[in-house]
C-alpha cells in the first residue's frame, strides 16, 4: 500500500492513456509557461506602442491629405510675376517647405542680363598687377545631351569661376560645342535612313552637310539649356562652335602654317581603318581588348558572333615539291594577301629553306622565304606568314625586303579581287571559308587557344582593320618633347601629379598623328591635288619629281594648300612654274580629325589668327580642367599647338578630375541604362520617363531592352527631385583626387535634405529677427558684448573659411564641402540648444 501511495505522488498521468510525468518535468513545464506568459505580456506592450505610433503616423498622413498635395506644390513654386532678366522678388514670405524649384527660379536670366558672367563687368575694378582667371569649357559633342560626367566637369569649373569672381578677379569662362565629326555624321545618317530611306550618297555631299546643319540648329541648343539649368556662369556672348566661320578660318590657317613648316605631311601608310565608319581613326581611338583564349565577339554587320583568341596552323608547300613550311596565324583570312613567309635567320630548324620559295595554294604564286630577326622562334611554329598590306609588323618586314603590298581586304571589310574564289566575301565569313578550303586541300594542321589583343574601334565597336591608305599626318616628336619638358621644368603643372608619369610616357613615345578622316561633316582639308594638263610642262615637272629622294616629299609632291581655290592655284603656279591655264586642282575629299580643331580651342575662341583684343587680354588662360580620360586626345595636343602656333602654353595648370561611374562602379554606358541626364536629377523623373529617353536615342532595339532592364534595377521608383544645389554639392563632395567616383543618386538626395536643413534653420531664425531686421556687417563693433556662444560660432565660421580657402587653392573640393556642411550643422545645433535654454538670449544672439 505504501509503495502504491508513493508512486501516485511522484507520477501523474498525462491524459487517460499518456505517460506519467515526473516532478522534474512538471517544474520544467512550469518555468516554460512562465516564460511564455512574460513574452506574451511583452508583445502586448509592444503592440500597444506600435498602435500609438501607427495612429500618430495616420494622423500625420491625414493632415497632409487635409492640406492637399496641390496646395503643397503651389506653395513650393515661385509664381511671382517676374519678367525675364529682372531680379527675383525676395520680399515675399518664404514657403513653409524647401523646394529647389522655388529657390532656383528666376535668378539665371537676371545674372545673364546684368552681364555678371562677362569679364568686362570687373574691368573697372581690375587691378593692374592681376592676371585674369580664364578657362575654356571642354566643348561637349553637339550630338547628345549632357550626362553626369559633364555635370561634374562644369560644376567644378563653375565653382572655381565663381570663387575667383567673388575675390574680385577678372574672370572669363568660354562656352562652346564640338561638331563631333564621326558621331554627328553617324546620327544624321541614321536619321536619314530611318525617316526617308536614303543614304548620304543618295543626296550628295552638299545636301548632306546642309542636313547636318539643319539638325544641329534644331537639336544643338539643348546642351546650352542644360548648362544654364546647372547654373553655369559662362560668358554666352563668347559662345563658340567648332564649325563657326571664325573657328573654321582658324583651323584652315593652322593647317596651312603647319604644312608650310613641314609639320603636316602626306604619307602612304597603314592606318587604323573602321569598316563600319568607312574612315581612318587615330591610335587613341582604338581600344585594346585583351583575350585570354578562345572568345566569341559580336561584330557590327555579322549576325553570328565571330571567333577570336585562337591560333590556326596550316602548311605552305614548297614550290619545288620538296617539303613544306607550317605557319601559325590568328587571322587566317589574310593569308590571301600573303607575299612571303619569314623565319629567324638563326633558327637552325629552317636553314635548309633559306633562299627558297613556297607556293600559294589559292593564287598559285611563288612566295619567297625571307630571313628577319623580328620572327619569334618560340611563337607557334617559328614560321610567320607576311601580309604587308594588313599588319604593322608585316608592313615593316615588307619595306625591309621590298615585298609586294597586296591588299586583300577593302574599305568595306570585304575580300578584294586578288582573293579569287573568295572575292566579295565579308572578311570574317572568308575566315571560315578559307579554313574549310585549307582542310579540303590537306593543308590544315591545327587550332589552339591563344591569348591575344583585339583592336576595336571605340566608337563603332568594329574590329579595326589595318589598311594601306594615303593620309595626312602631323609630325609630333618635336612638339611632344616641348610639351613634356614644360611639365618637367615646372612651367606647366598637372594636378594631381600622379598623371605626370602617364604624360611623360605618352609624349616620350609619341607616334605621328593621322589627321585625315573619310567623312563629309567637318573641316574639309585645305589641300589640293594638282594635275598639269600641258604635256610638255607635265614631263618637265615629272623630271623634278623623279629627282626627289624623300618618300614623304614624293607623296606630297603634287599637293598644294590654300584658304580657297584661288590661293591654292597661286601656290601651284609658284611651285611648278607653269601657266595657270595648265593647272587642274581638286580639293581633298577628306576632313580633319575633330580633335585637330579642339586642339586650337583655347586661342581660336579668342579670335586667333587675328591679333584681337581678347587674344591679347585673355591668352594664355589660367587653368584647364577636364577628365583624365582625354589627357592625350585633347590636353596634350592643346599644349603642343599652343606653343607651336601662338608661342605660349595655353594654360598654367591642368586639373584632371576623376571619372564618374554608377553606384556599382561601372563605366557610364547608354547600353547599360546608367547614363543619367543631370536635369533628370535636378527636376526628378519617373521610370517611364527614363525609358522614354532611351527610346528617343540612337540605340538599337536590343540595346534599348538591355538598358531598360538596367534602369529598372537601379531606379525602380525613378529619380527623385534633388535640385541643382544638391547635385552640385554632391559632385564636389565626391571629387577625391585620383579616384573614380561611384555616384549614388540616393546620396544626392541626402544633400537635398541638407539643403532642407539650411532652409528650415533660416526660416526659424528669420521668425525671431523680424521683417525690419538690418544686420550690422561690422560685427567687431560688438566688442565685449559678444557672448561665449557668439565667439564659439564665429570661431567655427572662421575655421570653415580657412578650410574652404585652402580647398579652393589646392583643388580639394571635399575639404570645401565638408567645411560648409559641418559649420552649418554645428551652428544650427548650437542655436537650437540656446533657444531651448533661454529664448531671450537666442533672440539677442540672432540679432548679433
Amino acid at each position: 500500500m505504501s509503495s502504491t501511495i508513493i508512486s501516485h505522488e511522484n507520477n501523474i498521468t498525462n491524459g487517460e492513456d499518456g505517460p506519467v510525468k515526473t516532478a522534474a518535468q512538471l517544474r520544467k513545464e512550469a518555468a516554460k509557461q512562465a516564460k511564455l506568459e512574460k513574452f506574451k505580456a511583452k508583445q502586448e506592450k509592444l503592440a500597444a506602442v506600435d498602435g500609438t505610433t501607427q495612429k500618430s503616423e495616420a494622423k500625420r498622413k491625414e493632415k497632409r491629405r487635409d492640406l492637399g498635395d496641390d496646395k503643397i506644390n503651389i506653395l513650393a513654386k515661385y509664381e511671382c510675376d517676374t519678367e525675364v532678366g529682372t531680379k527675383k522678388d525676395i520680399t515675399v514670405p518664404l514657403p513653409e517647405s524647401y523646394s529647389p524649384e522655388y529657390v532656383e527660379a528666376a535668378w539665371y536670366s537676371w545674372w545673364e542680363h546684368e552681364g555678371y558672367f562677362r569679364p568686362e563687368y570687373v574691368v573697372p575694378h581690375h587691378r593692374p598687377d592681376e592676371q585674369p582667371f580664364v578657362i575654356v569649357i571642354p566643348p561637349p559633342n553637339v550630338t547628345a545631351s549632357l550626362h553626369l560626367g559633364h555635370a561634374l566637369t562644369n560644376t567644378i569649373e563653375d565653382a572655381l569661376v565663381r570663387w575667383h569672381r567673388m575675390r574680385g578677379d577678372t574672370t572669363l569662362w568660354i562656352p562652346g560645342c564640338d561638331h563631333a565629326g564621326i558621331a554627328t555624321q553617324v546620327v544624321v545618317e541614321k536619321m536619314l535612313k530611318r525617316d526617308r530611306g536614303l543614304s548620304r550618297h543618295d543626296i550628295g555631299r552638299e545636301a548632306f552637310v546642309n542636313e547636318v546643319w539643319r539638325w544641329k540648329n534644331e537639336k544643338g541648343a539643348r546642351i546650352y539649356d542644360q548648362l544654364k539649368v546647372l547654373g553655369c556662369s559662362l560668358d554666352w556672348t563668347r559662345a563658340a562652335f567648332t564649325m563657326d566661320d571664325t573657328l573654321y578660318r582658324a583651323v584652315t590657317d593652322a593647317f596651312i602654317r603647319l604644312f608650310n613648316d613641314g609639320v603636316i605631311y602626306r604619307a602612304y601608310r597603314l592606318v587604323n581603318w573602321s569598316t563600319t565608319l568607312r574612315s581612318a581613326i587615330s591610335d587613341l581611338e582604338v581600344d585594346k581588348l585583351e583575350l585570354t583564349g578562345r572568345t566569341l565577339l559580336n561584330v557590327p554587320g555579322y549576325e553570328e558572333p565571330v571567333e577570336f583568341g585562337v591560333l590556326v596552323s596550316f602548311a605552305y608547300p614548297m614550290d619545288d615539291g620538296d617539303g613544306e613550311l607550317v605557319v601559325s596565324t590568328t587571322r587566317v583570312e589574310t593569308m590571301l594577301g600573303d607575299t612571303a613567309v619569314a623565319v629567324h635567320p638563326h633558327d637552325d630548324r629552317y636553314k635548309e629553306f633559306h633562299g627558297r620559295f613556297v607556293k600559294h595554294p589559292f593564287r598559285g604564286t611563288r612566295l619567297p622565304v625571307v630571313l628577319d630577326e623580328f620572327v619569334e622562334r618560340d611563337f607557334g611554329t617559328g614560321v610567320v606568314k607576311i601580309t604587308p598590306a594588313h599588319d604593322h609588323n608585316d608592313h615593316a618586314v615588307g619595306l625591309r625586303h621590298s615585298l609586294e603590298m597586296l591588299q586583300c581586304i577593302n574599305e568595306s571589310g570585304c575580300m578584294t579581287d586578288v582573293c579569287g574564289e573568295f572575292a566579295g566575301l565579308p572578311r570574317f565569313k572568308a575566315r571560315i571559308d578559307v579554313l574549310e578550303a585549307l582542310k579540303a586541300k590537306g593543308l590544315y594542321r591545327d587550332t589552339v587557344e591563344n591569348p591575344m589583343v583585339v583592336p576595336m574601334c571605340n566608337r563603332s565597336k568594329d574590329i579595326v582593320e589595318p589598311l594601306l591608305k594615303p593620309q595626312w599626318y602631323v609630325e609630333c616628336s618635336s612638339m611632344a618633347k616641348d610639351a613634356a619638358d614644360a611639365v618637367r621644368n615646372g612651367e606647366l603643372k598637372i594636378i594631381p601629379d600622379i598623371h605626370n608619369r602617364t604624360w611623360f610616357n605618352w609624349l616620350d613615345n609619341i607616334r605621328d598623328w593621322c589627321i585625315s578622316r573619310q567623312l563629309w561633316w567637318g573641316h574639309r582639308i585645305p589641300a589640293y591635288h594638282v594635275t598639269i594638263t600641258d604635256e610638255e610642262a607635265a614631263e618637265r615637272v615629272k623630271t623634278d619629281f623623279k629627282s626627289v629622294e624623300s618618300q614623304i616629299e614624293r607623296e606630297g609632291f603634287y599637293w598644294v594648300v590654300g584658304r580657297d581655290l584661288k590661293e591654292a592655284t597661286e601656290a601651284a603656279v609658284s611651285k611648278f612654274k607653269v601657266d595657270i591655264d595648265c593647272l587642274l586642282l581638286e580639293q581633298d575629299e577628306d576632313v580633319l580629325d575633330t580633335w585637330f580643331s579642339s586642339a586650337l580651342f583655347p586661342f581660336s575662341t579668342l579670335g586667333w589668327p587675328d591679333d584681337t583684343e581678347d587674344l591679347r587680354n585673355y591668352y594664355p588662360g589660367a587653368l584647364l580642367e577636364t577628365g583624365h580620360d582625354i589627357i592625350f586626345f585633347w590636353v596634350a595636343r592643346m599644349v603642343m599647338f599652343g606653343r607651336k602656333l601662338v608661342g605660349k602654353l595655353p594654360f598654367r595648370e591642368v586639373y584632371l578630375h576623376a571619372m564618374v561611374r554608377d553606384s556599382h562602379g561601372r563605366k557610364m554606358s547608354k547600353s547599360l541604362g546608367n547614363v543619367i541626364d543631370p536635369t533628370d536629377v535636378i527636376h526628378g523623373i519617373t521610370l517611364e520617363g527614363l525609358h522614354t529617353r532611351l527610346e528617343e536615342g540612337n540605340l538599337d532595339s536590343r540595346e534599348v531592352a538591355k538598358a531598360k532592364e538596367g534602369q529598372h534595377r537601379d531606379f525602380p521608383q525613378g529619380i527623385p527631385q534633388c535640385g541643382t544645389d544638391a547635385l552640385r554639392f554632391s559632385l564636389c563632395a565626391y571629387t577625391l583626387q585620383g579616384r573614380d567616383i561611384s555616384l549614388d543618386v540616393n546620396r544626392i538626395q541626402g544633400y537635398r535634405f541638407f539643403c532642407n536643413k539650411i532652409w528650415n534653420a533660416t526660416r526659424f531664425g528669420l521668425k525671431y529677427l523680424g521683417s525690419d531686421y538690418n544686420p550690422d556687417v561690422n560685427w567687431q563693433s560688438f566688442g565685449d558684448c559678444l557672448s561665449p556662444v557668439d565667439r564659439w560660432m564665429l570661431s567655427r565660421l572662421s575655421d570653415a573659411v580657412c578650410q574652404a580657402d585652402r580647398g579652393w587653392q589646392e583643388y580639394l573640393f571635399p575639404t570645401i564641402t565638408t567645411a560648409c556642411y559641418f559649420v552649418v550643422v554645428r551652428v544650427v545645433r548650437c542655436l537650437f540648444r540656446v533657444f531651448k535654454i533661454d529664448r531671450t538670449e537666442f533672440i539677442a544672439a540672432a540679432h548679433r
